[in-house]
């Protein structure tokens, strides 16, 4: 990995593209997913704060190769969901993730938060990723069958901040 890496929870109108970039570099996101991890940029940039999602990016040597998205859920007191959490195909292995996750526990911490919800799928496709998270320490609390698609259950994480 390269020697500068920084964090920043500002979006820029470069970080449309730079989200569709990272997003499809991965070759994981199934085509309609992509345009709704784009359109969360562009309702933060449209609408600030008030859209309700906070992000956190990764930018290495200026460029940026990764990014969290979480937000509170509404009509809660201090629970968020994690919205998305993707790191360029070219970069993945290298702990960037493990970053990322530790800065969104700061970040909802320092709002105030008291628990994180990770959702994702159960197909075999996203062993991996549920790997991942119970590897950090996230528990899962739930699972709903068939939520997605016959035999495609959703799997709810649960993580403290």
């Amino acid at each position: 990995m390269s020697s500068h890496i920084s964090f920043r929870t500002v979006p820029t109108p470069k970080d449309i593209e730079n989200v569709k970039r990272i997003v499809e570099s991965t070759s994981f996101f199934q085509e309609h997913e992509i345009p709704v991890a784009v359109e969360l940029v562009e309702e933060r940039l449209a609408k600030g704060l008030e859209s309700g999602y906070h992000f956190i990016f990764v930018d290495i040597d200026g460029k940026t190769l990764a990014y969290a998205c979480f937000g509170e859920i509404p009509c809660t007191k201090g629970s968020y969901d994690f919205y998305w959490l993707v790191t360029h195909k070219n970069y993945q292995g290298k702990g960037i993730g493990k970053l990322l996750m530790a800065e969104v526990q700061q970040q909802v911490k320092n709002f105030g938060g008291r628990v994180i919800y990770i959702e994702t799928s159960s197909k075999p496709q996203y062993e991996p990723t549920r790997r991942f998270y119970e590897n950090y320490g996230c528990e899962l609390e739930a699972v709903l069958k068939d939520f997605y698609d016959i035999g495609d259950d959703k799997c709810i994480y649960r993580l403290v901040p």
